[in-house]
């Protein structure tokens, strides 16, 4: 398995530039008191909805590739580690140790 980067499949900017486009064309096609209260209610959260689930679409996508990277790394540190311990090094774990320590774990493996 590849261990490609993640893109959303939609443009999180446009999503939001269309939701401004959609609160625009209901303030204008009907006046406040022309639509029902509750549907105008119901419309607001949705697309009040719409922005702060971009923004959760590209934090969660900043701690995929986060999260991606740290795995990448600790499974480059175990293949050093193997191949340390079959060249006969001294410390073959040094490898794995320090990628740990890298990632904020200490010698005991706590974070």
């Amino acid at each position: 398995m590849t261990n490609s980067p993640y893109h959303p499949r939609i443009d999180l900017q446009e999503a939001i530039n269309r939701s401004c486009t959609a609160r625009r064309i209901v303030a204008n096609t009907w006046p406040d008191e022309s639509l029902p209260a509750i549907l105008r209610r119901n419309l607001d959260g949705a697309l009040d909805a719409i922005p702060a689930l971009a923004a959760e679409v590209a934090r969660l996508s900043t701690e995929l590739r986060d999260t991606r990277i740290h795995r990448a790394n600790l499974a480059a540190a175990a293949r050093a580690t193997l191949n340390a311990h079959r060249d006969g090094e001294r410390d073959p774990l040094s490898y794995l140790l320090d990628e740990l320590h890298a990632q904020g774990y200490d010698s005991q493996g706590r974070a």
